[in-house]
């Protein structure tokens, strides 16, 4: 089960800290009169921050492109692709990304940026905050293998924030079947928004149901509770605690991201 964690990341149990862009041109919190170059800059802050204090992995993501698209447009993942590749010459950890909430596009900036990960919504239909949202995986994994993306892992979100399922099954069979059906390389687990706590009983449910398959904490892991959650789960993603004040929106402190990745250390 963990050989690709530790082939990727070197590590078992690995922290993935997220790397935030502020809003995009066409987003509508975009602030045309600081420009791309200002996004890149504060998400170059970010990466060093999170580097030096020591995340074993980074994902870069459009976290501030809200309200969050299904079916993002070109402009998006095209700047996406342009900061990642700015950023490159100092990124010393592996990394992936994530374009919200779009599996074809992310895949797509997997393969032109060189990431090694991306997570996203794959499976499913929900009663969402965006809408009705559906899914069609089998066209996203014929797409990826189209684009040579093969070697891309692919974390499937099982519990969608600001959603739920439309079809009254229990989480671990979610799970089972998400898992024989899809082939996913690893399974996240969320609370409701970025930086809601994910429940220790449904990450445990979603570990036994699935004891082969890597198992991520994709939300609210935090200094106080990164022990118990790694007790669970086979590695975690982190970006809300690693900011200022533990404000999603707050700029990475290294002090933040040291402080978890200590006690991390402890913990493998």
């Amino acid at each position: 089960m963990e050989t690709w964690i530790k082939s990727i990341f070197g590590v078992e149990k690995p922290v993935i800290g997220m790397c935030h862009f502020n809003a995009l041109p066409g987003d509508p919190q975009y602030d045309p009169e600081k420009g791309l170059d200002w996004v890149v800059k504060k998400a170059g802050d970010d990466l060093l921050a999170l580097q030096e204090g020591g995340v074993d992995a980074v994902m870069f993501s459009n976290e501030s492109s809200l309200p969050y698209l299904t079916n993002v447009p070109t402009i998006t993942t095209t700047c996406m692709a342009r900061i990642v590749a700015e950023l490159k010459p100092k990124i010393r950890i592996p990394f992936g990304v994530n374009v919200l909430w779009d599996p074809a596009s992310s895949i797509d900036l997997a393969v032109a940026t060189g990431a090694s990960f991306v997570r996203e919504i794959f499976t499913g239909v929900y009663a969402s905050d965006f809408g009705l949202w559906n899914t069609h995986c089998g066209e996203v994994i014929r797409h990826q293998y189209a684009i040579h993306g093969e070697n891309v892992k692919l974390l499937f979100n099982i519990v969608p924030e600001a959603a739920a399922y439309l079809g009254a099954r229990g989480i671990e069979d979610i799970a089972r079947s998400t898992v024989f059906n899809n082939r996913p390389d690893g399974l996240c687990v969320s609370g409701l928004t970025a930086g809601a706590e994910t429940s220790d009983q449904t990450l445990q449910r979603v570990k036994a149901a699935v004891p082969d398959t890597p198992v991520f904490a994709n939300t609210g892991v935090r200094l106080e509770n990164v022990t118990r959650q790694l007790a669970i789960a086979d590695g975690a993603i982190i970006g809300t605690a690693f900011k200022k004040d533990g404000f999603t929106w707050n700029a990475v402190e290294t002090g933040r991201v040291r402080a978890i990745m200590e006690k991390v250390k402890t913990i493998r």
